[in-house]
């Protein structure tokens, strides 16, 4: 017995020595705690103007114990080691932000000990898409001596299953494809979490928007909702599927400005969900009330008229929420890429306030009108007949 207070010591010493061994740390390095990287959901890529566009979220929690300011964020291919993207000032500003803070700022938001960032990342690659990503963060403590630390992991896979090729969820055109990456309250940074686990199911999310010829969003008076382009046109089905969900029950104001905010629970208003397999569902939002046609378990053919467009939910003016998602609930799915098998590209918004005041800019010359097998870029002018 006089011998197990040695014999505990030498454990612990070569415990020690042991520990030492296994994480070495270079001399005169200073060991400190920041970000903590994760990536949520699985990067997703989609063909876009000829290129690959690659999708994800990186979220950056602080577990320092002073608040942290981003300085650059790099993603890189895991495997050939090369760099993908680097974002810093401005670009990086507008792609970070702290999920529930309206922030607008010229930089970078500082993030307070235990808070969290989501950066919004999309690259659009000079290549293939890589089969796994990994990041590295620089940063800087707020208010310090301005010297810089770095923090490198989340590392991920991505997901190499092809998007689902869809047809054309309406009829004709001019329609506007509104969405963007950099909008504060857009679809892509609408994080829902609802059940334990923050999703977002927009991720992919466009809103199809009718206008005239002279990009006119009204034929009459602006405020009439039977006044806009797009109000009651046919919303068809996108491919043969069965009915997922339904809801057909939300109503609808006359008016633009007669609209009331909705409950969290109706924000979709009246929508469809069609079981596209393989754990996919394609999402219809918005829909006129007593439009809709089909029924749960129902089986629909491509092309067939489903619903008709509306103004229900949360809405700014009528138009055709279209998304798919990996489960049956309007927000509690994640948001995965799709493709359009075809579709004619008209022009485009560079200004997307301009929406409704003025005509669209026409496409580059050096790119073809007709598109194929691709998901519609930010805010384009497409036509869907295309014969």
């Amino acid at each position: 017995m006089a011998d197990s207070p040695r014999v505990a010591w030498r454990a612990l010493a070569g415990l020690l020595v042991c520990l030492a061994n296994a994480a070495p740390v270079a001399a005169g390095v200073v060991l400190t705690q920041s970000f903590d990287l994760q990536v949520p959901a699985v990067p997703r890529a989609v063909p876009v103007n000829g290129r690959h566009l690659l999708r994800h979220e990186l979220h950056l929690t602080n577990f320092g114990r002073e608040p942290l300011v981003p300085v650059s964020i790099e993603v890189r291919d895991a495997d050939a080691g090369s760099m993908l993207a680097r974002i810093e000032g401005p670009a990086l500003a507008q792609l970070l932000a702290i999920p529930g803070s309206d922030r607008q700022g010229m930089g970078p938001p500082a993030i307070a000990p235990g808070m969290r960032a989501v950066a919004y990342l999309d690259i659009m690659l000079p290549g293939e898409v890589p089969t796994a990503l990994e990041h590295r963060v620089e940063y800087r403590v707020a208010g310090g001596d301005g010297s810089n630390g770095a923090v490198e992991g989340a590392r991920v896979a991505v997901d190499s299953r092809p998007p689902p090729v869809l047809g054309r969820p309406l009829r004709g055109g001019p329609w506007v494809a509104v969405h963007s990456p950099a909008w504060p309250r857009g679809h892509r940074r609408a994080l829902y979490a609802l059940d334990g686990r923050v999703r977002i199911p927009g991720r992919f999310a466009i809103d199809w928007v009718r206008v005239d010829t002279r990009g006119h969003i009204a034929d009459g008076d602006p405020d009439r909702v039977d006044d806009a382009p797009g109000y009651g046109a046919d919303v068809l089905a996108v491919t043969d599927a069965t009915v997922s969900a339904v809801r057909n029950d939300v109503q609808e104001s006359s008016t633009i400005s007669g609209h009331r905010p909705h409950a969290l629970a109706d924000a979709s208003g009246n929508y469809v969900a069609l079981d596209l397999g393989d754990g996919r569902h394609a999402f219809y939002e918005h829909l006129q009330p007593g439009s809709i046609r089909v029924r749960p378990g129902q089986r629909v053919r491509r092309g067939e008229v489903i619903a008709a467009l509306g103004f229900t939910g949360d809405s700014t003016g009528p138009h055709l929420h279209f998304h798919v998602a990996d489960g049956s609930s309007p927000l509690g799915a994640e948001g995965i890429p799709f493709v359009i098998d075809r579709f004619r590209v008209l022009g485009h918004y560079p200004d997307i306030g301009t929406l409704g005041a003025a005509p669209w800019l026409p496409p580059a010359a050096e790119r073809p009108a007709l598109h194929l097998m691709e998901w519609p870029a930010s805010n384009v002018v497409v036509d869907f007949n295309t014969d």
